[in-house]
């Protein structure tokens, strides 16, 4: 089949400034320069790391931190994420109705820290047997001990140890503010932060701010160069640290940038001048000193056990510190020798090539994939065993530590064994542009392709260009020609667009509302486009997913309240509201189901799939215009992709998180026949498919019985009317399953057997492979979809020419005026 590449979209991550971890650990939040708050599930075992939601905040806000606790009654088991600015306000997000809430207006100074107090009392949550609803939603930790450890980890292991979270009524959280004084608000189940007590003003600006383990004790640094501890019950100052003397420098220009609190009574600092120094807390003397960052240290973490300590900075270096036990005092009176313990370098790792500017830890309490073999067989052909380093630590209850920067990227490493492992790469494609394709358009059959950023939308004409060097069976480049952009008002943000199959209609919506617009070509010899903006009904709500009917004449919209709203084009005419629900109701409900983050249309215009975002699934007839079928999320995990093949339109293909492929018959209400046979006996090869699905593609051929699924890494070819290779029986593993496996046929178990091929050179070779095979891709791929039954495009993008749109690493204080 001919592969026709492009590389011409723009595309601009935006850098991560910062990190937390939830507080049953098994989410971490990332949040982003533009306002955006992206929730990852942190995985274990062989299957990727999976970007569960993303919320849009407000991209003037410019988050500064987050912190997520337990606090109030209210909230997820996850606990409750709050974010600061530096426009002095501070945000709860809602990760069930997907929004950012102001919970403290400003206080008119930059908030640079949060800090959140310990809880005196505690709910111990690690438990031996795991029951858990996957997806962040509902989860309990398991503790599995580490089969690996060595000179780093030694006789700590934190995968042993039992870990405390806080579950308490009211919770008292500090803010660094940079009029020089730190703020302490409560946190209760009301919608505002209340006012508690302010410290001193100091000079400089607060920066930096932790607590003390027993909440007793509060910690803060500043820009004048000084650590200060506070009474955090009577609000006066113990002592302060001059820092400069134990570092680099000193002076007015020595900024503190991070601060944490260790139970063994130690304060670790990181400075402007590249300086992680350890202290005794309760006399505030100096420890140790070290010097080895080439720039500011931004962030501090620690691992569970508190006896290794991670930081990094703008020079992209992270590095360990290990607590160590030594004896001072006559050799041959160990009674009379007094034990010390000192913080002794380890190692670095550089994984990102710009400045890091947050850490967090998190320890996998999901579920766990079957793991590969140790020992990977060689195949006699030039290919190479894949390295499969992350499989070998990221084990259930093994803590993680997680870092991220300006570069965009996300990276996680063993905690535990930090220099023995390569750093394992979360998302390959951050931020990844939104993109439609239509074929066979109503000018002139032409392609186009609508590309969503952050303020506006491109229609892009595409033109193919076959390979003149070899056969044009091999495919070649395409190219791309504006036809139209248009910008969304007062440059709101872009929650999510479509185009329909007519390529006529498109549409958008921000945090207002959705908008409809026409496609309109000139005459000819005119050769100019033109839009035209369409009515829609006026109390729509502004959406979090949109779709048109595969005919184009209905426009569905998945609104912020819940509900699905769809619309006749032609009239501007509300035709039905879907309430989404769990059972069928006959009376109308208030919505309650979360919010839908993903809709499908089958192409006979029958049924819609709407996903929400945790995974579950609600089928709508909407020839009769009722809720048929709702499916629940698939062995808790999330559906990261899914479709209705245009040759059947009742089967409904899902992909989900947990690297699973499930076929539906949606009308008769059950799994599909190959399912039944398949889902549970997945090739590995595909068990342990590179990077997180992100799309599927049908071929529009009546007669094709195949889907391409693919993820920024590597793409896979399925081909359902196909019978699984006899060959591969024996590669072979058994999937997860509880209530669907009763219906699925016996697992095989069997071993592993692996290969990569690259897309690029094999573009040619894609028939004749066997079922399951898959292909890796040199550069990350945006988008892939069938131009015509025989021929399909490839948008990708070299991560070097990314990177030369990044400003350039910077090794000076971050902050402003």
């Amino acid at each position: 089949m001919p592969i026709y590449r492009n590389s011409s979209i723009d595309w601009k991550p935006s850098p991560v400034v910062a990190l937390a971890t939830s507080a049953d650990d098994s989410q971490v939040a990332a949040a982003r320069e533009d306002g955006s708050l992206e929730i990852w599930l942190v995985s274990p075992g062989t299957s990727g790391w999976h970007c569960q939601l993303t919320v849009h905040g407000d991209p003037k806000s410019r988050i500064s931190s987050l912190v997520w606790c337990h606090a109030g009654k209210m909230g997820l088991p996850g606990g409750r994420l709050f974010s600061s600015s530096i426009d002095g306000s501070v945000s709860e997000w809602d990760l069930y109705d997907l929004k950012q809430k102001i919970v403290l207006q400003s206080i008119d100074f930059s908030i640079w820290q949060m800090a959140v107090a310990p809880s005196n009392s505690s709910l111990m949550h690690a438990v031996t047997n795991s029951d858990h609803i996957g997806n962040g939603y509902l989860n309990d930790k398991s503790n599995d001990s580490d089969d690996h450890e060595t000179s780093e980890s030694e006789n700590d292991s934190d995968s042993d140890e039992l870990h405390e979270q806080s579950v308490v009524e009211d919770r008292r959280v500090a803010l660094a503010c940079d009029d020089g004084c730190v703020r302490i608000y409560r946190i209760t189940d009301s919608d505002e932060l209340i006012y508690h007590r302010s410290l001193p003003r100091v000079s400089g600006r607060v920066l930096s701010v932790t607590w003390s383990a027993d909440g007793n004790m509060l910690y803060s640094g500043s820009s004048d160069g000084y650590i200060r501890s506070w009474d955090a019950k009577l609000g006066y100052e113990i002592y302060r640290i001059t820092v400069g003397l134990g570092g680099l420098g000193s002076g007015p220009e020595l900024c503190i940038w991070s601060l944490l609190s260790l139970r063994c009574g130690t304060l670790v600092s990181a400075d402007s001048t590249g300086s992680v120094q350890f202290w005794d807390s309760r006399h505030g003397t100096l420890l140790q000193a070290h010097s080895f960052h080439k720039g500011d240290v931004n962030a501090l973490a620690a691992a569970p056990s508190h006896n290794r300590v991670f930081s990094a900075g703008s020079d992209g270096q992270l590095i360990l510190y290990k607590a160590s036990c030594e004896s001072i005092g006559p050799n041959d009176d160990l009674s009379s020798s007094e034990v010390i313990k000192k913080w002794v370098y380890v190692g670095s790792v550089r994984a990102h090539t710009h400045d890091v500017r947050a850490l967090t830890v998190a320890v996998p309490i999901s579920r766990e994939d079957p793991l590969p073999e140790d020992k990977v067989k060689r195949s006699r052909g030039r290919e190479k065993p894949i390295d499969f380093s992350y499989h070998k630590w990221a084990h259930l209850g093994v803590p993680m530590l997680i870092s991220a920067g300006d570069d965009t990227k996300l990276f996680a490493y063993c905690a535990n064994e930090f220099t023995k492992f390569s750093p394992h790469e979360i998302c390959p494609a951050p931020q990844r542009v939104p993109i439609h394709l239509v074929h066979n358009t109503i000018f002139s059959h032409t392609s186009l392709l609508l590309v969503q950023y952050s303020c506006w939308l491109d229609i892009l004409s595409v033109r193919l260009e076959n390979n003149v060097e070899s056969r044009s069976s091999s495919g070649g480049h395409a190219s791309t020609s504006l036809l139209v952009q248009v910008k969304s008002k007062a440059s709101r943000k872009i929650i999510c667009s479509t185009i329909s199959n007519s390529g006529m209609l498109f549409a958008y919506s921000d945090h207002v509302k959705p908008s409809l617009f026409e496609l309109k070509k000139g005459k000819v010899g005119q050769g100019e486009w033109t839009i035209n903006k369409r009515q829609l009904p006026r109390k729509l709500q502004f959406a979090h997913s949109m779709i048109f009917s595969y005919d184009s004449s209905q426009l569905i919209i998945a609104g912020h309240d819940r509900r699905i709203y769809v619309v006749d084009v032609s009239s501007s005419e509300l035709l039905h509201t879907f309430t989404p629900c769990r059972e069928e109701h006959d009376r109308e409900i208030q919505p309650s189901e979360p919010p839908i983050t993903k809709m499908f249309t089958s192409s006979d215009g029958q049924w819609l799939a709407a996903v929400n975002c945790f995974g579950d699934v609600y089928i709508f007839n909407l020839e009769i215009q009722r809720q048929h079928w709702f499916i629940s999320r698939l062995e808790g995990a999330s559906v990261t992709a899914a479709g209705f093949p245009p040759q059947n339109n009742n089967v409904l293909i899902i992909t989900t998180s947990s690297n699973q492929v499930y076929v539906f018959d949606v009308e008769a209400k059950q799994l599909g026949e190959w399912s039944m046979q398949h889902t549970f006996v997945l090739p590995r090869r595909y068990q342990e498919f590179p990077g997180e699905v992100i799309g599927l593609s049908f071929s529009p051929s009546p007669s094709s019985s195949s889907v391409i699924i693919y993820s920024a890494r590597a793409m896979c070819v399925i081909d359902f009317g196909r019978p699984v290779d006899p060959d591969d029986e024996t590669d072979m593993v058994s999937g997860q399953g509880s209530a669907l496996r009763k219906i699925a046929s016996t697992p095989i178990n069997g071993r592993l057997k692996r290969k990569l091929r690259d897309c690029q050179t094999e573009s040619n070779k894609l028939h004749g492979r066997k079922n399951f095979e898959f292909f890796a891709f040199r550069d990350p791929v945006l988008f892939i979809g069938h131009l015509s039954k025989s021929s399909m495009l490839i948008i990708d993008k070299p991560w070097l020419e990314v990177v030369k749109t990044f400003d350039a690493p910077v090794h000076r204080h971050i902050y402003g005026t």
